[in-house]
């Protein structure tokens, strides 16, 4: 993880992806670009995406503590290996 000047935070990951959402990202990023007029990476067009995806983030509020089982339960599942 690396601040960036502007007060934000930038994260490195590695996501495996099926092509179709690869070829998905690049229709997102020819949209972006014909909307700013400029080229546009893949990576612009997540960080594009996942920002214009969800409403305005709030805050964390302390939840009430669910049963340890269905903490665990509510996870994604993840198929493959890393």
């Amino acid at each position: 993880m690396h601040a960036l000047p502007d007060g934000e935070a930038e994260l490195s990951l590695v996501v495996r992806l099926p092509w179709e959402d690869v070829a998905r990202l690049g229709q997102e990023a020819g949209r972006l670009a014909a909307q700013t007029q400029r080229p546009v990476t893949l990576d612009e067009a997540v960080s594009h995406r996942l920002r214009s995806a969800r409403p305005t983030a709030t805050h964390a509020r302390p939840a009430e503590a669910p049963a340890a089982n269905s903490a665990v339960s509510a996870l994604p599942r993840i198929s493959g290996t890393a």
